[in-house]
């Protein structure tokens, strides 16, 4: 079917397409009573405007953001962190009429060349940047393009551009003197690639944090935040002799699997094995046990860094924000050492 233009509303409302113009524009030049018959009529008949009209017009705005998720497409169907990140910012772009571009990639280079085509083919007015790493090529790609750009993370790292940024440390404190007070001295947090940002700052702070509680075994092993990836760690951690009577998860996905393989070995949870998960969600809920979790408002995160993104591409000052930190939700998947 074809897409209805300008010179097909003016047909329709018997008016010349400077008219219309100024209706759909919101200028002067029409009376009231022909701007309101004008929009009803282009609403009728389906009308939208091109993203490339209007990114060719003055202000070069085509109504789009950018977001592009460097994971595996499998595991963003159940990873309910992205799920809900998205749908926090899409509520918000919904309420200014603005589009969001999502892509997938599977390889680092291939997200760099997504930022230089969006760029080149005027898809997008800006790009929310995820899973900040250490040395980020990132940043200075879209300086260099350029594209208005805020990362979810950091601030360290990500040179002069805003970030939404959470306080992990205080977290993972509580997270590490909580098992301790039930007794645990072996804890071992499973976490994700170690060149992201936020996975060496919950590091630092889990070190710090065990040195704090007298816990010298405590150790971090990495993983990519998979099911597939958590389950082998377990395996392998609870195979030891001086297994952990105590495992952290970076997030819900790795904890949940982990409680299979827990199951699945015969280590009783809560009894020999405590298991806590970063970024609570329902699948932390359904379970049995319940998975104790750090929980966040992913979804409100979302909302603000796209109001954040909005104000960046408006050409106005923005400085980086903090969130909410975490707050632990104890359930049934912890409790004391067995003697």
């Amino acid at each position: 079917m074809r897409r209805p233009t300008i010179m097909d509303i003016a047909k329709a409302a018997g008016v010349s397409k400077g008219a219309v113009s100024y209706a759909l524009n919101g200028r002067p030049g029409v009376s009231q009573e022909t701007r309101e018959r004008i929009l009803a009529i282009a609403h009728d008949l389906g009308w939208a405007p091109s993203s490339t009209a209007r990114a060719l017009s003055p202000g070069g705005r085509v109504g789009a953001f950018g977001l592009v998720i460097d994971r595996p497409a499998r595991f963003l169907g159940v990873e309910p962190f992205f799920m809900q990140l998205v749908s926090g910012i899409e509520a918000e772009l919904a309420v200014a009429g603005t589009d969001l571009l999502l892509q997938v990639t599977d390889d680092r280079k291939a997200e760099e060349g997504v930022y230089r085509r969006w760029f080149a083919e005027r898809r997008v007015d800006g790009v929310i940047i995820v899973d900040l790493r250490v040395d980020d090529p990132r940043i200075a790609l879209v300086d260099e393009v350029p594209l208005p750009a805020v990362v979810l993370g950091g601030p360290g790292g990500a040179g002069s551009l805003p970030c939404l940024y959470t306080d992990d440390a205080s977290s993972v404190r509580e997270v590490v003197h909580y098992l301790a007070a039930l007794g645990h001295r072996r804890v071992v947090r499973v976490a994700g690639p170690d060149d992201f940002v936020h996975t060496r700052d919950r590091t630092r702070a889990f070190e710090e944090a065990a040195a704090e509680a007298g816990l010298p075994g405590a150790v971090t092993v990495h993983s990519d935040y998979t099911g597939e990836s958590g389950a082998r760690t377990t395996r392998r951690l609870l195979a030891r002799a001086d297994r952990p009577t105590a495992l952290v998860y970076d997030n819900d996905l790795m904890a949940v699997a982990g409680l299979g393989v827990a199951r699945e070995m015969g280590v009783d949870v809560p009894g020999q094995l405590s298991i806590v998960a970063w970024d609570d969600s329902v699948l932390c809920q359904v379970v049995h046990p319940s998975l104790t979790a750090v929980a966040r408002d992913v979804v409100a995160a979302g909302r603000e860094v796209a109001r954040m993104l909005a104000e960046a591409v408006e050409g106005g000052p923005v400085g980086s924000r903090e969130t909410v930190p975490g707050e632990l939700q104890p359930r049934g998947s912890t409790g004391p050492m067995a003697g």
